[in-house]
C-alpha cells in the first residue's frame, strides 16, 4: 500500500541530504502517517484509514463526515469488517 494520506493526499517528497562538505545525495522525506480506527457515527461503525496527523487534527476540528465530503472520499469503502 502506498504511503499516501487518504484525506489530504500527502505523499513522500524527494529532497537532498547535504553534508558538512556540501555534498548532496538524494533522500526521501516521508509524511507522518498513522493507521487509525475512527468511529463513524453516521454509519454506526468503525473505519480503518491511513491518514496524516494534519488530517487527524482537521477531523477533530470539522468532523469526519464533513471533511470526507469536502475531499470527495466515500467512507463506506473503509469500513472495518
Amino acid at each position: 500500500m502506498a504511503r499516501t494520506c487518504a484525506f489530504t493526499g500527502k505523499r513522500p517528497n524527494s529532497a537532498n541530504k547535504v553534508s558538512h562538505s556540501n555534498h548532496k545525495t538524494k533522500r526521501r522525506q516521508l509524511p507522518n502517517l498513522q493507521t487509525r480506527r475512527i468511529w463513524w457515527a453516521e454509519g454506526d461503525t468503525f473505519i480503518k484509514v491511513k491518514l496524516s496527523t494534519r488530517a487527524l487534527r482537521t477531523i477533530d476540528k470539522k468532523g469526519l463526515e464533513v471533511f470526507a465530503s469536502e475531499v470527495g472520499l466515500k467512507l463506506a469503502d473503509y469500513v472495518v469488517a
